[in-house]
């Protein structure tokens, strides 16, 4: 039983952390991203709505961009089934990247309405404070470690290229 529990657990880590990942890396820089639309007239009302919503209409709001998406990820599947994978995966990627922007910056706007809800209240600080450590055990994983190195190694040379220009 221990041996399944573990084989289980290095399963769901190869399947949830390049997810992890991904949300960590883009979740900010995107939610701010789509915070600049707030400058628009129409776009500020419907935030400030947003703000405004009860505890379960903010539930509604934040699964409706992927109920909104989930037809393009299905055409994208068909893309891939008719064999035009590199169509495919684009529009999958492009669908992956609008709707982290979008629930990153709904989330922000919501979130004060979620923590009202008992249920949430209680699992969600679990689970950042789960996704923190399996963030940290990544980030202090010698293939990251490597991985960071060369990346900075890699933008300095750029950098000193294109001074050097």
């Amino acid at each position: 039983m221990g041996f399944l529990k573990k084989l289980l657990r290095v399963l769901a880590a190869i399947v949830i952390v390049p997810v992890l990942l991904f949300e960590e890396w883009g979740w900010e820089p995107l939610a701010r991203l789509v915070a600049q639309l707030a400058r628009l007239p129409l776009w500020a009302r419907i935030e400030q709505a947003l703000r405004n919503l009860s505890p379960w209409g903010a539930v509604l709001a934040f699964f409706a961009p992927m109920v909104l998406l989930f037809p393009i990820k299905l055409i994208g599947l068909l893309l891939l089934a008719e064999g035009h994978a590199k169509s495919a995966v684009m529009l999958l990627l492009a669908a992956k990247l609008a709707g982290t922007a979008i629930l990153a910056r709904l989330f922000q706007l919501v979130e004060p309405a979620l923590m009202r809800i008992p249920a949430f209240a209680r699992w969600y600080p679990r689970w950042k404070a789960w996704k923190d450590k399996v963030m940290l055990m990544v980030r202090e994983s010698l293939p990251w470690r490597i991985g960071r190195g060369i990346s900075n190694s890699v933008r300095r040379s750029w950098r000193s290229f294109r001074r050097a220009r």
